[in-house]
């Protein structure tokens, strides 16, 4: 029943905030989530940077972001969420990559897309120090949908891990091998 009422996402990434130090049984969430953001960071970069700037464009097929709307549409995610649970102010989003989020054919150069993607980890890092208990607390959202702060940033930890599981699949298509993974 609870599952139902929350939805099963939700619902695991609650289930997962004991594991975080999230009861003060261990670290606190703070510190764990900015070890595994560091890793997160250099992994993700890391995919970014294995695929070759003339393929930036590649999609699998018509409907989908290219490689490099993909690796965009991780930072600018990540951007918004630190910034609504930080309170401070996100990164511009370069003219180009607001333009790619509503025409896919949008070309995105990689090098302008791994440098916002390294500086929006940068912007999360230098957030996530400033978070207060208080704002880790915080509940935002829509009614009936609100998050916690502490929810707001694992579940864009694991959006981020979504996303670039979905990267690596496409330089899989293209015969290139990812990164090795590392948590």
């Amino acid at each position: 029943m609870l599952m139902r009422k929350i939805g099963f996402a939700p619902l695991c990434a609650l289930l997962a905030l004991p594991l975080l130090g999230a009861t003060g049984d261990g670290p606190d969430f703070k510190t764990v989530l900015g070890k595994h953001w560091q890793v997160s960071k250099q992994f993700t970069i890391d995919v970014a940077n294995a695929m070759p700037a003339e393929d930036y464009d590649f999609k699998p097929n018509p409907e989908e972001m290219s490689f490099g709307q993909v690796m965009a549409h991780i930072a600018q995610a990540n951007n918004a969420a630190f910034a609504r649970v930080s309170g401070l102010k996100a990164p511009d989003v370069p003219e180009i990559m607001q333009k790619a989020r509503k025409d896919l054919s949008t070309h995105l150069d990689k090098d302008l897309v791994v440098k916002f993607l390294t500086d929006s980890f940068n912007f999360c890092e230098q957030a996530l120090k400033e978070i207060t208990p208080e704002q880790m607390a915080k509940m935002s959202g829509p009614e009936g949908r609100q998050l916690s702060g502490h929810e707001v940033l694992w579940s864009y930890f694991t959006h981020t891990a979504h996303h670039r599981g979905q990267a690596e699949v496409y330089l899989r298509v293209k015969n290139i091998k990812p990164p090795a993974y590392r948590f």
